[in-house]
């Protein structure tokens, strides 16, 4: 036995453990199952609680969260098959809500709803525990989105410039591109760290992502946050938390994260199923009003705090490709800005199938260069005035010399579709895109605007006053 206690062990961890641990078990049980939803009576608990079931074959358990209360009565969704559950089995609460283990040990590293690893490289050691349902930040402690950030994908960084903390969404119908597009962004950006959200997606695209879109070096500064189609509707939206907190503690390291979030559209169809199952009256489209309330909730988490910064892509599926549709409506009027795909461009096999004019990057003012301004909206000009044109100058009825803007359209019609065309391993740094669009253009860019933060000064009032009416 030592005679004294050098400091050579650490017992600040069995310490903690102490102190969090529950003495009092609150135990209930199953009194009902109906399609999703477990009923029991007791125990006592609170929304959002995580609860353990014990089923009677065995020493099985199945992790189920709290998500109504009604009396005596606790509603349940089980995190995994209901195969086994019977009525009597015992429900244990465990005095808290759904907490990630998050550290720097998550990068390179796939887990699932519940932030425990499932890549088969064994247990992660946490340097914290984050709540998966947080509060987003104090809007008034939040940092400008002042500086650029590097998409890697020339449409987006020339005419959609994007500054780091900004949130915007991809919007398209199915089977146009928008995974294809994240997983350009993922490789090519220059943030920090990547924060992958695959919710609902197909089991097969789940590792074809990793292995062919992301790759070993991807991989290595990205944390994949994974719930299959196939899985339960409270897999799939806290999915949608445990990425949106992993994200937040490498922004609370003052790192700038890339967020990748594929899809809105299935948090919400999860949404939906909980809902209903607890008896929510569907109102738009079939959607509770729970379903609003939890989107901007969600969304409001990521962006600019005091420390760091979360630049997020969001994708929608744009149902029957209607953009008004309830999600995509709701989603579009909450972020920064909207990307949309085109199934028009996608069959003519122009790919990425961005569809520029009628997307809109309400910040990208802020982080470019005067410039570099008058460059984006001389090529847009000319995009408008071909798309306004385009069927007088393909059937024959233009002739050349009776419009100075459609001649200048005509003729730089066929280098601007090249621009925007990118094979999906094609790399582009800033510098080639702010090099390619000055040569479009006509417009010279000067050297100060190639940096990460071209527009420094702020506005002057009246310019503040236009960005506003833009914004809108």
């Amino acid at each position: 036995m030592r005679s004294s206690y050098t400091g050579e062990f650490d017992f600040s961890k069995y310490l903690k453990a102490a102190q969090e641990a529950e003495p009092i078990l609150y135990v209930g049980h199953v009194t009902a199952v109906n399609g999703l939803e477990i009923e029991s009576m007791g125990p006592c608990s609170v929304i959002g609680e995580m609860c353990t079931i014990k089923l009677s074959a065995g020493d099985e358990k199945l992790m189920a969260e709290v998500v109504g209360l009604d009396g005596n009565k606790v509603k349940l969704t089980a995190y995994g098959d209901t195969k086994g559950l019977e009525i009597g089995c015992e429900v244990v609460a465990s005095g808290s809500v759904l907490r990630v283990p998050v550290g720097m040990n998550l990068l390179g590293r796939v887990i699932d709803a519940t932030g425990r690893p499932c890549d088969g490289l064994g247990e992660i050691a946490p340097d914290a525990y984050y709540p998966a349902v947080a509060s987003p930040p104090d809007p008034m402690k939040r940092l400008p989105v002042n500086r650029r950030i590097a998409t890697g994908v020339r449409a987006i960084d020339s005419l959609l410039t994007v500054g780091k903390g900004q949130r915007l969404g991809i919007f398209a119908g199915s089977g146009v591109g928008k995974s294809t597009l994240i997983s350009m962004i993922a490789r090519n950006t220059n943030a920090d760290i990547n924060v992958i959200g695959l919710i609902g997606e197909r089991g097969r695209e789940v590792l074809d992502f990793i292995n062919r879109d992301l790759g070993k070096e991807g991989l290595k500064r990205s944390v994949v946050v994974m719930a299959t189609s196939d899985q339960p509707s409270i897999c799939r939206l806290r999915a949608a938390y445990v990425t949106t907190a992993v994200a937040e503690y490498f922004r609370d390291q003052g790192k700038d994260v890339m967020l990748m979030f594929d899809s809105v559209t299935r948090f919400a169809q999860a949404q939906r199923e909980i809902g209903l199952a607890n008896g929510e009256p569907p109102a738009q489209k079939g959607y509770p009003p729970s379903v609003f309330d939890m989107i901007p909730k969600l969304l409001e988490r990521t962006g600019t705090n005091d420390k760091g910064s979360i630049t997020a892509f969001y994708t929608v599926l744009v149902d029957g490709d209607d953009m008004n549709e309830p999600i995509t409506d709701k989603v579009r009027g909450t972020l920064d800005g909207h990307i949309v795909l085109s199934r028009k461009f996608a069959q003519a096999y122009h790919y990425p199938a961005i569809d520029v004019l009628q997307s809109i990057s309400r910040l990208s003012k802020r982080v470019t260069g005067t410039q570099t301004q008058k460059a984006c909206g001389r090529i847009r000009s000319l995009m408008a005035t071909y798309a306004d044109n385009e069927m007088m100058i393909t059937t024959g009825i233009y002739q050349k010399g009776n419009s100075p803007d459609i001649d200048a359209a005509v003729e730089k019609h066929a280098a601007i579709e090249e621009f925007l065309k990118q094979e999906e391993y094609e790399k582009c740094p800033m510098e080639n895109t702010l090099n390619k669009i000055a040569e479009l253009s006509g417009i010279p860019i000067p050297e100060e605007e190639y940096a990460e933060n071209p527009a420094a000064e702020l506005p002057s009032t009246a310019q503040t006053v236009d960005s506003f009416s833009t914004d809108s």
